[in-house]
């Protein structure tokens, strides 16, 4: 710690500057105020202990201009003319502490000691709020467009609060990112944040992993577990794709919301949280409402503040920014750089997979070795050549088909109406065979890439392939 002593008797200044030195502190000594803001200005100083009373500028005044120059610098004021108004008035003027003449080297040697406890606690706080917003920063999602600048607005508008908020967005708009943001700048920052697959689970694990349950209330459950809502208590809760948790778990949910308690499956104690909660979908819920698919009530309830995540498409400036990105993230910044042409397929492509594809792309690009100049011969077939466009349903056409295949057979049940010379199921599976094809297509043959384009889990995508003869 740096410390600056100002006192005008050198026989005083002297003696009191080796016991500081000796105490381990880095110490410069200055004979009157003047010295001492000049020294103050070239170096810098933790901590300044000055005399009251000099010649010239006195140690009020110098108070006063080191807080004004300097305001991270503790004051320590000594001075041989103590009165209740000299010390009222410099510890109003920001003085850490007042010491009046005569007193022992080592009363002075303890408030060294008090500044020095305290500034390491307050660096260490600015090194785990650094580390904080390093890892929640806004910046992670990167964006100039004004798209993304209104979703920005919004993350840092709703951090503050404790309102529920619902991320709606393709497959790789960034949700989670989103999501992690929210809870990084809000006062919950230093609680959990638990993440909930909705889609990954079948409904008795899901109900258990949101809720827990008790020892005995099913084959499996050998002891007590907690819920992922407890333990996210006192922080935030992440529910992805919120719009697969079935109906009957719906009902618990909105309790959730509305007392923020439950009970554990198979329990009678009822617990209470405090938790925020911050859901995301890639679907239209509202439509889901319309179709007997999502309680009104819970959408509601989850859309407080709603935040749509633009799919890459209609942020297509964002895409040069978003390489030089995901390059320093792979710490290959400046190893690779797109030729005209290439960055003009970029730029071109629709990116079905969203930000998260592009990711994988760049990634692809350092572990292969492109570079330094990348050009189009270095990209994925559906970049450097993309199907004609003409006579092709678009991308909301063919999800649009989608939708209506599944109220169909949810209409229409296991019946098997004839329709011309075709069965219904015929006709079905006429039908998911050329969108299954169509997104194969769109996306070179990536099933991964395909399943998300059609909004299927893999695996239900592979098994309707090996069903239609695809695979």
């Amino acid at each position: 710690m740096r410390v600056l002593l100002v006192e005008d008797d050198r026989v005083a200044r002297v003696p009191l500057r080796d016991d500081i030195a000796e105490a381990g502190y880095d110490v410069d000594e200055a004979g009157s105020a003047e010295e001492a803001l000049e020294l103050l200005g070239r170096k810098g100083y933790d901590v300044v202990v000055t005399d009251l009373r000099m010649p010239g500028m006195d140690g009020i005044e110098l108070l006063e201009r080191i807080k004004a120059e300097s305001p991270d610098t503790e004051v320590i004021v000594i001075t041989a003319y103590g009165t209740v108004r000299t010390a009222v008035r410099a510890m109003k003027l920001g003085a850490y502490e007042y010491l009046t003449k005569p007193f022992d080297n080592e009363e002075l040697l303890l408030l060294l000691e008090r500044v020095r406890r305290m500034k390491e606690v307050m660096e260490e706080n600015v090194r785990l709020r650094r580390r904080l917003e390093e890892r929640y920063r806004l910046e992670d999602m990167v964006g100039k467009s004004h798209k993304m600048q209104e979703v920005f607005h919004l993350i840092r508008t709703v951090a503050s609060s404790d309102s529920t908020v619902l991320l709606q967005g393709e497959t790789g708009t960034g949700k989670e990112l989103a999501a992690h943001a929210i809870h990084g700048l809000s006062p919950r920052r230093d609680g959990p944040f638990v993440k909930v697959s909705c889609a990954a689970l079948s409904r008795e694990l899901l109900e258990s992993e949101l809720f827990g349950h008790v020892k005995g209330a099913f084959t499996s459950a050998i002891k007590d577990k907690p819920g992922k809502f407890e333990i996210a208590d006192g922080g935030t809760i992440f529910l992805d794709e919120v719009d697969d948790i079935p109906l009957e778990l719906q009902v618990k949910l909105l309790r959730v919301l509305q007392e923020r308690e439950f009970e554990r499956v198979g329990g009678t104690r009822t617990i209470r949280v405090d938790v925020r909660v911050i859901a995301a979908t890639k679907v239209d819920l509202l439509e889901r409402v319309r179709r007997g698919l999502f309680r009104e009530d819970l959408y509601y309830r989850l859309n407080v503040v709603p935040i749509r995540l633009p799919p890459l498409r209609e942020r297509k400036e964002d895409v040069p920014l978003l390489m030089k990105h995901f390059l320093r993230k792979l710490g290959a910044e400046g190893r690779i750089e797109m030729t005209p042409e290439a960055m003009k397929l970029l730029m071109d492509y629709d990116w079905p997979g969203n930000v998260r594809e592009l990711e994988n792309l760049v990634e692809r690009l350092v572990v292969m070795g492109a570079g330094p100049r990348v050009g189009p011969k270095d990209l994925p077939p559906e970049i450097r050549s993309p199907a004609p466009m003409e006579g092709r349903p678009s991308l909301k056409e063919v999800l649009r088909r989608q939708e209506e295949l599944e109220r169909m057979i949810r209409m229409l049940g296991s019946s098997e109406p004839r329709l011309g010379n075709a069965s219904f199921e015929e006709i079905v599976e006429a039908k998911e065979r050329e969108l299954i094809t169509e997104a194969l297509r769109r996306t070179g043959g990536n099933k991964t890439k395909a399943a998300e384009l059609l909004k299927m889990k893999l695996s239900t995508f592979r098994d309707k392939m090996k069903r239609l003869g695809l695979a």
